[in-house]
């Protein structure tokens, strides 16, 4: 599955902006922004921000890392 992530700045109103745009055929499916050292333990990991369609999630789980985060939203497209 082509994936597609590009890297952007995010006003999400805190210390975390350090973003992905995850696109896939083109279309924009998902927003994963990297929690900053405010969040303590989680510091690092990727949460999900916004997905849309199929990646919509009640829970907006977090990734320890962007491998993590891109098989979870394949699992979710499948």
């Amino acid at each position: 599955m082509n994936l597609r992530l590009t890297p952007v700045k995010v006003a999400t109103g805190s210390n975390d902006t350090e973003s992905q745009l995850v696109f896939h055929d083109d279309f924009l499916i998902a927003v994963l922004v990297r929690l900053s050292d405010d969040h303590e333990a989680d510091a690092g990991k990727w949460f999900l921000e916004a997905g849309f369609g199929r990646v919509d999630s009640l829970r907006s789980p977090t990734f320890a890392d962007l491998d993590e985060a891109r098989a979870w939203i394949v699992d979710q497209l499948a």
